[in-house]
């Protein structure tokens, strides 16, 4: 999933974003209430009208940008007070108007309000963490029930920070509430992949395997790989176009930073072996030109090409799962991602 955190890809149209093969775009709760406010984007329409996406979105719960971005936080039972980064003001975020936000928004899939654990922590905290999760996530079941559009979902979120036998105990509480689908939140926060690998071993398997699974701000094309092959679904981070926009590209052969100096005279496309518009239009020394230049263009590009690699990313991965050849995808792809471009 795209990360639209405003209501935008950054410098890309939603009919640019639709032509990688994006299906779905992830929202942001904190930016969106903070700005223009969840009860504007409602009388506008939704969010689907509002950025001009008829397509699915997904909407996080605002719990990590709390934490993240507020100035000041103050944890309650109910909530938690934050000053917003935008201009100070103080505001109280909960499970309950977390998910009023998210169905005002028009959200098909709603993120329950989670309690981030950073990395590292200890277990008390941590557990204090998960209990309050399950609590939260009790009430925001109550609330979607109660309000949501028919046909969204409710998605869970397991924490448990790197512990194996809280992982499995926020895995069981959520699993009791029979919610859509659920997330492994508290990953990619710091710790060793290896780490967040071990987890996933041994978390994913308490999930229903007939429930989408989703591992929140995970995006390394590797990273995806190694989490498919543990039973991850479904992916969102803002890795493909952040970095793009400065001047690192994805490919098939792994990250290529189209700003370097090799690359001034080079008319090959970004990657030889990729079909999308940007690589069968432009070359390496006219993208890297743009980016000397500090031209908007140069954002643009990079991002569609990104985009477009993951999205063939996602495409050959689920096609290698249907077809019975997903060792084999997976051992190849990891091996070529590791060759880089020295040539």
């Amino acid at each position: 999933m795209p990360v639209g955190t405003q209501a935008t890809v950054k410098t890309l149209t939603s009919e640019e974003v639709a032509g990688t093969g994006s299906e779905i775009l992830l929202g942001n709760t904190y930016h969106l209430y903070l700005r223009p406010g969840h009860e504007t984007v409602a009388r506008l329409g939704g969010l689907h009208r509002f950025m001009s996406w008829p397509r699915p979105i997904l909407t996080d719960s605002g719990g990590y940008q709390v934490f993240s971005l507020a100035r000041l936080t103050k944890m309650e039972e109910d909530g938690v007070v934050f000053q917003s980064h935008l201009d100070g003001s103080r505001h109280h975020l909960g499970p309950e108007l977390s998910v009023r936000i998210q169905i005002a928004l028009g959200s098909d899939i709603v993120m329950a309000f989670d309690t981030m654990t950073p990395y590292p922590s200890d277990r008390e905290r941590t557990l204090v963490d998960l209990e309050r999760t399950t609590r939260w996530a009790e009430v925001c079941r109550r609330v979607w029930r109660e309000e949501g559009h028919p046909g969204s979902a409710l998605f869970g979120i397991v924490q448990g920070g790197t512990y194996d036998d809280l992982r499995a105990l926020s895995a069981e509480q959520l699993v009791a509430l029979d919610l859509p689908g659920y997330a492994v939140g508290g990953l990619s926060v710091g710790e060793p992949m290896e780490e967040c690998y071990r987890v996933l071993e041994g978390v994913v398997p308490r999930l229903p395997e007939d429930r989408p699974r989703y591992l929140m701000g995970v995006g390394r094309p590797e990273d995806i790989i190694e989490a498919v092959d543990r039973g991850i679904d479904m992916f969102d981070c803002v890795l493909p176009t952040r970095n793009a926009r400065k001047g690192t590209v994805f490919t098939t052969r792994g990250k290529l930073v189209i700003k370097n100096r090799p690359y001034a005279e080079d008319l090959r496309p970004l990657d030889p072996d990729c079909e999308c518009p940007v690589c069968q239009t432009y070359s390496r020394a006219y993208i890297r030109h743009l980016f000397q230049a500090k031209e908007f263009l140069a954002l643009k590009l990079a991002s569609l090409h990104s985009l477009s690699y993951y999205q063939r990313l996602m495409r050959d991965i689920r096609a290698a799962i249907a077809e019975g050849r997903w060792s084999q995808y997976r051992d190849e792809t990891l091996a070529r991602l590791g060759t880089g471009w020295k040539d």
